[in-house]
């Protein structure tokens, strides 16, 4: 498989999780290099040395220009440029509205659409001074469709990475670059452990409950993983996306229609 043969992809927080799932299929299609960006180098070293000589970790905190600036400056540098950016390093948390804290909601903002925003400026910055384009993919979700009582901040900023996308999407076209997003429903992982807590605090339930009523939730039967999102990143990151603009793509077993 070569749909992205040649290319240097560049995915923020990828030392696990999704953003790791991401650099394992890219690696597969043929992607010439896959940096692995994260704000904990050691983990990111870790992971790029499991995945093999075409993988790369820098150390990235995408709450700080510096930060951003100095990864994709040392990028570039390796690599002669980025072709395809996955803007996929988030945070969650979640409170009832009359417990929300301005520090909660300052780190939300600050990593999930901010730090979206300025990484994708500075390497749209790059794509634009290489001259030949680009793919831009952000990490949107289903949260940011609609809102959730508990889940005020979350779904705020996630809804802020779609009208990103739309406004960055139509204003870089001009360039090559093409700029979309995924919207995954409730992903299985690691992180939802951490999930599972915050709701059983708030919603008074036993561990483990309501990872299981979501996904029995789901119309497609269960919660989804990280490789059922690999598809719809290929596809956005190749070629064969060369006419899609600005959009937001749901990948999350049924759960939003639009």
């Amino acid at each position: 498989m070569t749909r992205l043969a040649g290319k240097t992809v560049f995915i923020t927080g990828s030392a696990r999780g999704i953003g790791r799932t991401f650099a394992e299929a890219y690696l597969r299609e043929g992607a010439a290099h896959v940096v692995i960006a994260d704000i904990n180098l050691e983990r990111a070293q870790e992971t790029a040395k499991a995945l093999g000589e075409r993988a790369y970790a820098v150390r990235l905190d995408v709450t700080d220009q510096a930060s951003i600036d100095a990864a994709i400056e040392e990028t570039v540098g390796e690599f002669g440029g980025i072709d395809v950016l996955v803007n996929n390093a988030a945070l969650f948390d979640l409170a009832p509205i009359v417990e929300i804290t301005r520090a909660s909601y300052e780190k939300l903002f600050a990593v999930n659409f901010s730090g979206t925003l300025f990484t994708l400026q500075a390497v749209a910055k790059a794509m634009i001074a290489r001259g030949k384009g680009g793919k831009i993919i952000n990490m949107a979700s289903q949260a940011g469709r609609r809102g959730e009582a508990l889940v005020a901040i979350y779904c705020a900023t996630k809804a802020a990475v779609i009208s990103l996308t739309q406004s960055a999407g139509l204003d870089l076209i001009k360039h090559g670059i093409n700029v979309n997003a995924i919207a995954p429903g409730v992903v299985d992982g690691e992180h939802w452990d951490g999930v599972d807590a915050l709701f059983a605090k708030y919603e008074n339930r036993p561990r483990g409950e309501k990872k299981r009523l979501v996904g029995e939730a789901v119309p497609y039967g269960r919660m989804g993983t990280a490789d059922d999102l690999t598809g719809m990143a290929i596809f956005l990151a190749s070629s064969e996306s060369d006419y899609v603009v600005a959009q937001t793509y749901n990948v999350d077993g049924g759960n939003w229609m639009s």
